[in-house]
């Protein structure tokens, strides 16, 4: 991982040499990593759209087939080869995404000395609003409060119930949306609030970015 980091450190000092303050700086690197995994979160949304459509079928060789498991998984293949669906178009995604995430989160957990030099950050600005220091914890914890409260709205969207899905997925969805926001709580509470204000941001531009999408897939007027 020590390539991400200093990758992405550069991204954020040079971020910091254009800007000249630090918290601005978090918020444009939030940007940039929401744009660097646009094309991965396409990818993925469209194999999931792929697979609510391919529900209803594969619900059906479930219940004609469900005490032949060999039986149900050729006759599920063949459906995947029908339709073109690559059922691992949605995990191959997350792969590549899961060590960009983490590259991400650890150059925002220790900017020294991935982005700075431990003399250039202890000299710089690191207010940001009501925060004296991002490189220390939330008194106040509201980044922490704040950053759950963002995680749950950034989820709220994700795999609303459907007729005909995969109700055990759905479940398991619902059952995330309480706990990831929890589990981000949680752990921003004593962690740097740069990392924090990151969370908060990102969390925002997905939910925006799940608004978009859903108004695209929305049918147009005259449609069915």
């Amino acid at each position: 991982m020590s390539f991400l980091y200093g990758l992405f450190g550069s991204v954020l000092h040079l971020i910091y040499t254009f800007v000249q303050d630090y918290g601005i700086s978090i918020v444009v690197f939030a940007v940039f990593a929401k744009l660097l995994m646009l094309p991965i979160t396409l990818k993925q949304n469209k194999s999931m759209q792929q697979m609510n459509k391919l529900q209803p079928e594969i619900q059906a060789l479930q219940k004609k087939h469900g005490n032949n498991k060999a039986k149900l998984n050729e006759e599920m293949m063949k459906i995947y080869q029908k339709h073109n669906y690559n059922p691992m178009g949605g995990c191959l995604p997350m792969l590549i995404q899961f060590p960009i995430i983490i590259g991400l989160f650890g150059v925002m957990r220790e900017p020294v000395p991935y982005v700075f030099s431990a003399e250039v950050f202890a000299t710089i600005d690191k207010s940001f609003l009501w925060l004296a220091d991002l490189s220390a914890y939330d008194p106040l914890r509201v980044i922490p409060i704040v950053a759950a409260a963002t995680t749950y709205l950034s989820m709220s969207n994700l795999a609303q119930p459907q007729a005909g899905g995969n109700n055990q997925a759905q479940a398991m969805t619902q059952s995330m949306k309480i706990i990831s926001p929890l589990m981000i709580g949680f752990v921003s509470w004593g962690l740097p609030s740069g990392l924090g204000l990151y969370w908060i941001i990102n969390n925002l531009l997905t939910y925006v970015q799940q608004l978009i999408m859903q108004k695209g897939k929305a049918p147009k007027e005259g449609e069915k």
